[in-house]
């Protein structure tokens, strides 16, 4: 599966790196070798459901180990609005264009997922990015849709949004498409959903026609918080869903039942010719595989398995809560996060359907020995997860969702979140903490803040697709 296989090399698709005359690189190999180290990172931070009244915005922090300002906060573009929650964000255009002339990586669109509102930044200046316009929710809201989480910037010169709710915040989500010139809405993606109601992470492979979206649930079920009330009437997914990339159409339902429930991240192989990838089911805590068959039809497999574990102040096993997972940009390792447990985990895929456990960084959560790091107690556990597009660093955050940090991590509700990193030591197969990189948003200009999604500049191996 490894895209540094000579089968998947620049030379084998006919092209090299000096032609692309689009944004990014023409395949991960290259992304992978030829980009510079990451010296900027653009985060997620929010202050919703905080003891701090104020607005979200996007932190600039600083990850250049020469820099003067390592391990710092240099940058706040806060956002006109209080209460958005902002959640994920991604690209205006990104590799899978990397032909396509005339485009540039160079704004970021971020979504407020509670207030439906959309954010145009012009990050072209990674070290003082600005905010260009606002969609406003009432947009939004024209399409029947409201929530809006991943964005992936696609091909054919579209940004597409994964919509979690309709405009009241009930099921059924959808998809909602802007154009890449203007930001304007173009109006819901899919045009046939089939059963998909609910909503949440997509992955797609254009050069197999394919999309895989997979579900949480309604926001009106997850905005005020987890109610295990609320899994066992049937309000979270189980399944994961498969869609026709060109038509655009619903193809086939995944359901995994118990032993998926609520399947959030998904995963494909940044070579573009698999069609194979992996969900982190987050309350079964478990990794998920699907394939696509020889007879065109998706199945799927348990590949990886979180044992619940008991807790003293707990009146049930404590599930690991598997909420993030990436796949390194060479197909080799998958890393994941147990946010309940508190440890992220290294896994190598050489063999896809054998995933075998390499390493794994405990810091913070309901079990790790290490609850400090540094001169600082780690508030929340391994959450949102990025990776060096060499390999060689993963970053992490400790906020999940408002209502859910301050439920089961309530200190962050008053002190912020973290966030933290490992050195990746690839040829050998192992993680170290790096006991000295530490950027505490609590003490972010204006008050406390919760770190969510990481972005770098110059594009990552959770925003970038290739075709």
């Amino acid at each position: 599966m490894s895209t540094d296989d000579p089968d998947h090399s620049a030379d084998a698709h006919g092209h090299e790196h000096r032609e692309v005359a689009g944004p990014g690189y023409p395949t991960p190999a290259a992304m992978r070798t030829e980009s510079d180290r990451e010296k900027t990172a653009f985060v997620m931070s929010l202050r919703v459901g905080m003891d701090v009244d104020g607005p979200d915005f996007v932190g600039v922090v600083d990850v250049d180990p020469d820099s003067d300002t390592y391990a710092e906060l240099i940058d706040t573009v806060e956002m006109p609005n209080k209460g958005d929650e902002l959640h994920h964000f991604g690209w205006n255009t990104c590799s899978s264009s990397c032909h396509a002339e005339g485009l540039t990586r160079d704004h970021l669109i971020v979504p407020g997922q509670r207030s439906s509102r959309i954010h145009i930044i012009d990050a072209a200046d990674p070290r003082t990015p600005e905010i260009e316009r606002v969609i406003e929710p009432e947009e939004v809201f024209e399409h029947d849709l409201s929530a809006p989480h991943t964005v992936h910037c696609v091909p054919e010169g579209k940004i597409v949004i994964s919509m979690l709710g309709n405009a009241d915040g009930e099921l059924p989500g959808g998809f909602l498409q802007l154009d890449q010139d203007d930001f304007s809405i173009d109006g819901h993606w899919e045009v046939d959903s089939g059963p998909m109601e609910m909503n949440y992470d997509y992955w797609y492979q254009p050069r197999h026609g394919v999309m895989i979206s997979s579900e949480w649930a309604a926001p009106e079920t997850y905005y005020p918080g987890f109610d295990l009330e609320d899994v066992e009437a049937g309000k979270y997914g189980d399944s994961i869903h498969i869609w026709d990339w060109e038509t655009r159409e619903h193809r086939q339902t995944l359901s995994f039942d118990e032993e998926g429930l609520i399947p959030l991240e998904v995963r494909m192989p940044h070579n573009p010719e698999e069609t194979e990838g992996y969900v982190g089911a987050a309350l079964s805590s478990n990794i998920l595989r699907f394939w696509e068959a020889d007879d065109g039809t998706w199945d799927w497999e348990k590949v990886i398995d979180i044992e619940d574990r008991e807790h003293p102040d707990w009146d049930m096993p404590v599930p690991g809560l598997v909420t993030d997972l990436l796949v390194s940009l060479d197909d080799q390792y998958l890393f994941f996060s147990n946010w309940l447990h508190g440890d992220v985990r290294m896994y190598d895929v050489s063999d896809t359907g054998s995933p075998r456990l390499v390493d794994q960084v405990w810091a913070g959560g309901n079990f790790g020995d290490r609850q400090t790091v540094g001169d600082y107690d780690i508030r929340g556990a391994p959450q949102m997860l990025q990776l060096s597009r060499d390999g060689r660093r993963l970053y992490w955050t400790t906020s999940l969702f408002s209502t859910w940090d301050n439920q089961f991590y309530p200190e962050m509700g008053e002190e912020g979140s973290l966030m933290l990193k490992a050195d990746v030591h690839p040829e050998e197969g192992r993680m170290e903490l790096d006991e000295e990189f530490v950027v505490d948003f609590g003490d972010a200009p204006g008050g406390p803040a919760r770190a969510h999604e990481i972005r770098w500049p110059g594009g990552d191996c959770t925003s970038d697709v290739w075709q």
